[in-house]
């Protein structure tokens, strides 16, 4: 009973380890970002083909904040890195789509238990995104 306890009580550890890991990790990207002039949040964001606001917004979040659309991806036979290499600016408009998601609770929940490809039109913001991609053969998983 003892090991139970102990393993329980490693496994709500580790799990909050996790989330302190995770969260200082996204205030350290935030706070680097804040901590540039004006100009270079004006050219990072130009960079990326998305705006300063977004770039802040983005790095608020974190840098893990849209995993699950690349896991998304995959549990439809998607190819993630072919999708990036020919259609970056979908990818990318994804990724930011993804990264503000009010469902990722249960889009993990789906993507866990292997419901994900039947379940994710009714919450995902990228479903006609993904939909298109997953019927261009030359962008599926080999």
């Amino acid at each position: 009973m003892e090991t139970a306890v102990n393993d329980a009580t490693r496994t709500v550890f580790s799990r909050l380890a996790g989330w302190f890991a995770k969260s200082w990790e996204s205030s350290a990207e935030a706070d680097m970002i804040a901590s540039l002039d004006d100009s270079t949040i004006r050219n990072i964001a130009n960079d990326c083909g998305i705006t300063p606001d977004q770039l802040i917004e983005l790095a608020k979040v974190g840098p893990h904040a849209a995993d699950e659309m690349l896991a998304m991806m995959r549990a439809l036979n998607i190819d993630p890195t072919e999708v990036e290499l020919r259609l970056r600016n979908e990818f990318r408009d994804m990724q930011i789509t993804c990264s503000h998601c009010a469902s990722k609770g249960e889009c993990r929940k789906d993507l866990a238990r292997g419901a994900a490809a039947e379940n994710f039109g009714h919450y995902c913001g990228n479903a006609e995104h993904l939909n298109a991609l997953r019927a261009n053969p030359d962008l599926l998983i080999a």
